[in-house]
């Protein structure tokens, strides 16, 4: 029976792109269609389901549509441009390579990589898919003639944490002062540097007993050991925590007992925090950079410039506020809606059966 095939270089768990695809995965098996998911190299935690992209040459039936999740450089790419099934490219965006360049030449090599690459798919893909319009752009850029926007899939919604995760980080963060949260990859581009120079400030001024609580993963391993160096430097070792592995019950947590979410990323092609803290009623304060505003829109406060004085004294205006935080949080709640996030899945495979409907009435 012809399905969608997935192809992603490595699916990994608590990643955007590995939810998005394990969730389009189970939208289209829910949607009667066979879809399986092939890697270029396997991610232990999810081997069990994945198979080889080469495997694909044998399982290939008549009117398979395959969908490549397209962030970062693969030689899966250049592999899918040959195949003759109709091609979806399903594009999240890659980091420009100048923000890695200064830390790891290897990636930013493989950025290059990847800027290629999208040119090469282009003129085979019957469809390019962006998570934002800011990164749509990049795809007509890049030279695909049919671009549309989905929001990210995926995306669990919010749920209450379980009292033992509260009470485990109340225990740990008494409340002495404002918590800050920070949610992304420890990576240049995420400008976790930023946030940690803003929090010097405010606990050197304003609010000597605020914390941040950073909660990523170590993309680029010297820039996340940079960010502690930095930290034990500026004598915030015990004021800014690094968290990696959390459960969905203890990010929840996290998120509810915060008191803003600080984004300064540089470079964001859609920015899942930014929907995670509005589900959880988190205010948030986020740099206007990439698709930031248009994911945010006036639902937080954002940055024309990032300043470290600059962002502490936002954050402690807003915590001096209670009542532009409440419209905030309502603000929230009501771009949540507008965003159609919880409908993302079925406008993707709507999108994705469109080109398999189109490839038949040519066959």
């Amino acid at each position: 029976m012809k399905g969608v095939h997935l192809f992603v270089p490595m699916l990994h768990r608590r990643d955007a792109v590995g939810e998005h695809t394990l969730a389009l995965r189970d939208r289209l098996a829910t949607s009667g269609l066979p879809s399986q998911i092939y890697t270029e190299l396997p991610d232990p935690t999810t081997a069990a389901e994945t198979r080889p992209y080469l495997d694909y040459e044998s399982d290939a039936e008549a009117g398979d549509v395959l969908v490549y999740q397209f962030a970062t450089d693969s030689v899966m790419a250049g592999w899918l441009a040959a195949r003759p099934q109709p091609l979806v490219v399903n594009y999240h965006s890659f980091t420009p390579p100048e923000f890695f360049a200064p830390w790891n030449n290897a990636i930013a090599r493989l950025q290059i990589g990847a800027a290629r690459r999208l040119e090469e798919l282009a003129p085979r893909a019957a469809l390019g898919i962006a998570d934002s319009e800011f990164i749509a752009a990049e795809l007509r850029v890049a030279g695909f003639s049919a671009v549309t926007v989905v929001p990210v899939a995926g995306i669990a919604p919010p749920t209450e944490p379980s009292q033992g995760a509260l009470d485990r980080l109340r225990s740990r963060h008494p409340g002495r002062g404002t918590a800050w949260l920070s949610v992304g990859r420890w990576a240049p581009n995420k400008a976790h540097h930023d946030t940690i120079a803003a929090l010097f400030v405010a606990r050197a001024s304003t609010d000597p007993g605020a914390t941040l609580t950073l909660i990523g993963s170590p993309t680029e391993p010297a820039y996340a050991a940079a960010l502690r160096r930095y930290a034990a430097i500026l004598g915030l070792a015990d004021a800014v925590d690094f968290v990696s592995g959390v459960s969905q019950d203890e990010l929840a947590a996290h998120y509810r007992t915060a008191d803003v979410l600080v984004m300064l990323s540089d470079h964001e092609g859609f920015g899942v925090p930014l929907v995670e803290a509005m589900g959880h009623g988190l205010p948030i304060v986020a740099f206007d950079a990439g698709a930031v505003r248009e994911v945010l829109g006036d639902a937080g406060i954002l940055l024309a410039h990032k300043h470290p004085r600059h962002v502490a004294a936002v954050i402690t205006g807003l915590m001096a506020d209670p009542g532009r935080r409440q419209r905030l949080v309502a603000a929230g709640r009501s771009r949540l809606r507008d965003l159609h996030i919880a409908d993302a899945g079925n406008h993707l495979v709507e999108a994705i059966l469109g080109v398999r409907d189109a490839a038949a009435v040519r066959r």
